[in-house]
């Protein structure tokens, strides 16, 4: 059996979908290393798109150590928000603030990708991809939200498949590097590796 040349390193199931619509040869071996915690809001020294492009590469190394010779993908999605980097919410209560935090003003949805091959010919390449996101203030849609668990594991601490309209009112830019991958971003890396993509003919809206 001949081993996909690309490795997604990453267990997200929309990550998967996604990248199977632009490149389906792949294999699917997630990062096993816990990935370091943010610095605190206040000491916010790393900006956040480096902050993504820098876990995005964790992932893709810690990978690529045990697979030379193929690629291996890695991607990692923040929120920066009024100046806060928001990740995953630990709780309902935290969830509950990211939110109410992001209907005070448009936040950023930052995707980091890292398209890594090591052994005899290692090559990186990186890019990075934002979206901005209006939200709705909207107490009720908000709470019955939060009461689904649908928060959990996700930056910011909604995932718009989930929440559509009722807290998106619009955004501006790619719509699935708010899911996890941007298509056209991630068309163009593997296109410099010589992967060959599928053509991307929407956004994934």
């Amino acid at each position: 059996m001949i081993a996909a040349r690309l490795i997604l390193a990453s267990a997200s199931p929309q990550r998967r979908g996604l990248l199977l619509r632009v490149y389906p040869d792949f294999e699917v071996i997630p990062c096993q290393l816990r990935e370091p915690d943010p610095p605190p809001t206040s000491e916010l020294s790393v900006q956040p798109r480096r902050w993504a492009l820098a876990l995005a590469y964790f992932k893709a190394r810690a990978v690529a150590e045990l697979h030379p010779g193929r690629w291996v993908l890695g991607a990692d999605t923040v929120v920066d928000c009024g100046g806060q980097m928001l990740g995953k919410a630990r709780d309902a209560e935290e969830a509950r603030r990211m939110l109410v935090l992001q209907t005070s003003r448009p936040s950023e949805v930052i995707t980091g990708l890292c398209l890594l091959r090591l052994g005899p010919e290692p090559r990186r390449l990186q890019r990075v991809d934002v979206t901005r996101v209006y939200m709705r203030d909207d107490a009720v849609a908000r709470e019955a939200y939060l009461a689904g668990g649908d928060w959990r594991d996700k930056a910011g601490a909604y995932g718009i498949q989930t929440v559509g309209d009722r807290l998106v009112e619009r955004i501006e830019g790619s719509f699935s590097n708010v899911v996890g991958l941007p298509l056209r971003t991630l068309a163009a890396l593997l296109v410099e590796a010589g992967l060959s993509p599928r053509p991307v003919e929407d956004d994934g809206a």
